[in-house]
């Protein structure tokens, strides 16, 4: 969960730079400006992933840009013993 920002902007997006590892699923943004989004991760492979979120003014052109970057690392369960 992101909290409502406290500048003019507004988050738009979440993104894994790894989706086979890391998948973000669910995104949702309130009326308040809080969002949503669950992050899955794939128990059998591990390895590392960047999570972005990012925000931008709705009144301008142009593209959003990363205000919130997660470093995720996975590790995968054991199999035996």
């Amino acid at each position: 969960m992101l909290r409502p920002r406290t500048d003019d902007k507004r988050w738009t997006a979440v993104r894994s730079s790894a989706p086979g590892l890391v998948l973000a699923s669910g995104w949702r943004v309130d009326t308040d400006g809080t969002v949503h989004a669950s992050l899955r991760c794939a128990g059998t492979r591990g390895g590392t992933a960047e999570v972005t979120a990012s925000a931008k003014a709705p009144d301008l052109a142009g593209a959003a840009r990363v205000a919130l970057t997660l470093h995720l690392s996975v590790v995968p369960y054991t199999t035996q013993g």
